[in-house]
């Protein structure tokens, strides 16, 4: 029998192979997100709840633990955030702001995923203060991210 938690990565793992469908990058309507969290953290919901209201559609799976679903989806542990995402073929870790999801989405670039490691305070879900500053970092899969700043929110 198989646990929760290996059930949904690979269901993570089958996901991020089969969600290249073709969109606009600027119609968060064209694209389906699926967010992974944990039941009791507030700050994912209200990520995942502004994300529904920007268009995008958004299903949900709640676990106890992601360190397994971060694992099999080859989030580096310097990277690691609050939750997990997967759209199109990336990878999103925590409270990424839409405008750089967009960016991503936009510019295609050849990474893993991108993250806003930690729980930075004014990010999304956290706060929303459209002043808060702080990087968006790309990352390659795997126990090393390479990371590099892709987008700075606040700047």
């Amino acid at each position: 029998m198989f646990s929760a938690k290996y059930v949904a990565a690979a269901l993570f793992a089958g996901t991020i192979a089969g969600w290249a469908q073709p969109a606009a990058a600027g119609d968060p309507s064209a694209y389906t997100m699926h967010v992974y969290k944990t039941p009791w953290c507030s700050c994912c919901g209200a990520w995942t709840d502004h994300m529904k209201r920007l268009g995008y559609k958004v299903e949900v799976t709640e676990l106890n633990d992601l360190a397994q679903l971060r694992k099999q989806a080859g989030v580096p542990d310097e990277v690691q955030g609050c939750h997990t995402a997967a759209i199109q073929d990336y990878v999103l870790e925590g409270h990424v702001p839409p405008e750089a999801i967009a960016k991503l989405l936009d510019e295609r670039p050849k990474v893993h995923g991108i993250s806003v490691p930690g729980m930075p305070q004014g990010s999304v879900g956290m706060g929303d203060d459209p002043r808060a500053q702080y990087d968006v970092v790309t990352f390659d899969a795997g126990p090393a991210s390479n990371s590099r700043v892709f987008y700075r929110a606040g700047h």
